[in-house]
């Protein structure tokens, strides 16, 4: 099978993700963005732990576009994450961006949210 299509079909949300509108000067979610594209076309697709990580980012990203509080969540906490000169930069954002979605994730559930309505 063809690599593009094998990762694609890892990654439900690829269309979504890359015809998301964001603003022109929203210069985190493009990047975001061109990390994720990266990211899943260079992995090795004979390797299932690297094909479950793509699926992973797939939903992390997805949740990035589809939730206005998580995307602000990670807007803000993005400049925190530390990489070391020796560690693949790409890998790093990845393992990075999917703890930050584990702790929103464990601190969402854990926070109960009312609706005001006027």
């Amino acid at each position: 099978m063809n690599k593009n299509k094998l990762i694609l079909q890892h990654c439900k949300n690829f269309y979504k993700i890359k015809e998301f509108e964001y603003d022109e000067d929203d210069y985190i979610t493009e990047k975001l963005i061109n990390t994720y594209e990266d990211y899943i076309f260079n992995i090795d697709e004979n390797n299932e732990e690297a094909l479950r990580r793509i699926e992973i980012l797939d939903s992390v990203i997805f949740k990035y576009i589809d939730d206005y509080n998580f995307r602000k969540e990670i807007k803000k906490r993005i400049y925190d994450i530390k990489i070391s000169r020796k560690d693949n930069v790409l890998d790093s954002i990845v393992n990075a961006l999917i703890g930050l979605f584990e702790n929103y994730e464990e601190g969402y559930t854990r926070n109960i949210y009312f609706a005001r309505w006027i």
